[in-house]
C-alpha cells in the first residue's frame, strides 16, 4: 500500500485572488487495487483533491471532462484504448489537465508513445508516494516530470533518432545532387527507337528514350519515380525532352517526316515550361501519357493537352492496355496515338485472349479515328500476328533496337 507523503509543493494560483488551489487529480487505471492505494495516497495530501478513478480510457476521458482535473495520472496499459488514446481524449475534452503517464513498463517505446500522445509526465509503478505527490505538484505547476530510467532511455533514443534524421538528410541530399546533375546534362543521354510503318517498313516516327550514365545501375523509370519523389521529376523530364529535341535537327541527312515520339508524366505535361520548350518543333512533336504518378484532374490536363494541340503536338496514350489507368486515358484524354503495351503484344501469336484484346483496342482505334502502335515486338511471328490482326504501326526489337539518332 503506498503510504501518504507531505510535501511543501507549489499549488496553481488564482489570478483573482491569489489563493492557492487544492490540485484536482483523477487516477485511471484497470487495477483495483492501485485505484484504491493511490486514491488513499491522494485523499491525505491538504493540497491534493482526489476527483474520481477511471478503470479504462474510455472512462478516464468521461471524467476528465466532467470535473476537469489539473492533473490526470493514466495507465499506459488499460482497456479500451490504453493510455494513449486515454491521454489524446483527456487533451481534447479537457485541454488544460496535464497527463502523468503510470507503467509497469519502463522502456523507451512506452515512454515515447504516451509523450507523442500529450503526456509531460512519465512515472513508474512502484515510485515512492512523496515523488507522485512531488510530481503531480510539479506538473501542475507547467513542469514535466520523468522517472531517471525513462529518461536516459528517452536520451538514448533522441540520440539515436537524431543520427537517423542526419543520416536520412545525407542521403537525400546526395539523391538530390544526383539527378540534378542528370537535370543540367551530365549522365543524361538520349537514344533513339524506330516506329515504323509494319507494311512498308518506313520509319515514321522516332521515340525518345532516355538513358543514365551512373555507378548505380537502375532502370530509367526508377530514376525518375526517384526524380518525382524528391519533387524534382518534371524537371528532370523537360531536360530529357529538351536533350531530345536538340538532337533531332543536327544530324545531316535526317529525313524531316518522322515525328519525334517525347514521354511526359501529366504534371509535365500541364507545366508552361513543356509548353514553351516545344516551339518550332511542335508539329514534328508526339507527347506520349506516361503514368508516373496518378491523375487528381483529368479537367486540368485536358486543358493543357488542348493547349499544346493549338500548337500541332500530337498526344498518346503509352501502355494502352496495361491496367485500368491507361484505359481511362484513352477515354478521358481523347488521344491521337494509342500505344499497345509490351505486355499485351509479348507472345500474342500463342495467346488467344491477347489477341481477343488486342482486337478490342484496334477496333476501339478505329471508331474513335486514333492510330494505333504496337510496342515490344521481339520476333517475326509476334510480328505476323499483329500484322493480321490490323495493327499499321510498331516498335520493337524485333524491327529496330534504341540507339544514337545516326
Amino acid at each position: 500500500m503506498i503510504q501518504p507523503a507531505r510535501t511543501g509543493y507549489g499549488l496553481p494560483v488564482t489570478a483573482a485572488t491569489g489563493l492557492r488551489l487544492r490540485i484536482r487529480v483523477l487516477i485511471a487505471d484497470d487495477d483495483p487495487e492501485l485505484r484504491i492505494a493511490m486514491g488513499e495516497l491522494l485523499e491525505g495530501e491538504d493540497g491534493l483533491e482526489f476527483v474520481g478513478a477511471a478503470c479504462d480510457a474510455e472512462e478516464a476521458i468521461e471524467l476528465a471532462a466532467l470535473y476537469r482535473p489539473h492533473v490526470a495520472l493514466v495507465d499506459v496499459k488499460m482497456p479500451a484504448g490504453g493510455g494513449p488514446r486515454a491521454a489524446r481524449g483527456i487533451h481534447r475534452t479537457s485541454p488544460e489537465t496535464r497527463v502523468i503517464a503510470l507503467s509497469a513498463f519502463e522502456d523507451r517505446e512506452t515512454v515515447l508513445e504516451m509523450l507523442r500522445a500529450g503526456a509531460v509526465g512519465y512515472l513508474a509503478k512502484g515510485t515512492a508516494g512523496e515523488t507522485i505527490v512531488s510530481s503531480i505538484a510539479q506538473v501542475a505547476g507547467g513542469g514535466t516530470t520523468l522517472s531517471a530510467g525513462a529518461m536516459t532511455d528517452i536520451v538514448r533514443e533522441l540520440s539515436s533518432q537524431l543520427r537517423r534524421e542526419e543520416i536520412e538528410l545525407e542521403g537525400r541530399v546526395a539523391r538530390v545532387e544526383r539527378i540534378r546533375r542528370f537535370i543540367a546534362g551530365s549522365g543524361l543521354t538520349i537514344v533513339f527507337q524506330p516506329i515504323l510503318d509494319l507494311r512498308t517498313r518506313e520509319v515514321v516516327g522516332l521515340e525518345a528514350l532516355a538513358r543514365f550514365d551512373a555507378l548505380m545501375h537502375r532502370r530509367t523509370e526508377d530514376w525518375f519515380a526517384e526524380a518525382h519523389d524528391l519533387g524534382l521529376g518534371v524537371e528532370l523530364e523537360t531536360a530529357a525532352i529538351r536533350a531530345a529535341i536538340k538532337a533531332m535537327p543536327v544530324v545531316p541527312g535526317l529525313p524531316t517526316h518522322p515525328y519525334l515520339s517525347v514521354n511526359a508524366s501529366h504534371r509535365a505535361a500541364m507545366s508552361f515550361e513543356l509548353a514553351g520548350l516545344l516551339g518550332a518543333d511542335a508539329s514534328r512533336i508526339v507527347v506520349e501519357i506516361t503514368e508516373h504518378e496518378r491523375v487528381e484532374d483529368y479537367a486540368l490536363l485536358l486543358e493543357a493537352l488542348d493547349r499544346l494541340r493549338e500548337t500541332g503536338v500530337r498526344v498518346a496514350i503509352d501502355d494502352a492496355g496495361a491496367g485500368f489507368a491507361s484505359l481511362r486515358h484513352a477515354l478521358q484524354l481523347a488521344p491521337d496515338i494509342i500505344k499497345v503495351d509490351t505486355s499485351i503484344t509479348r507472345g500474342i501469336d500463342r495467346d488467344r485472349g491477347k489477341r481477343a484484346l488486342a482486337s478490342a483496342l484496334i477496333s476501339f482505334a478505329d471508331e474513335m479515328e486514333m492510330a494505333i502502335i504496337a510496342e515490344g515486338i521481339e520476333t517475326r511471328a509476334e510480328l505476323a500476328t499483329l500484322m493480321e490482326l490490323g495493327v499499321p504501326f510498331g516498335q520493337g526489337f524485333y524491327l529496330a533496337k534504341p540507339g544514337p539518332i545516326d
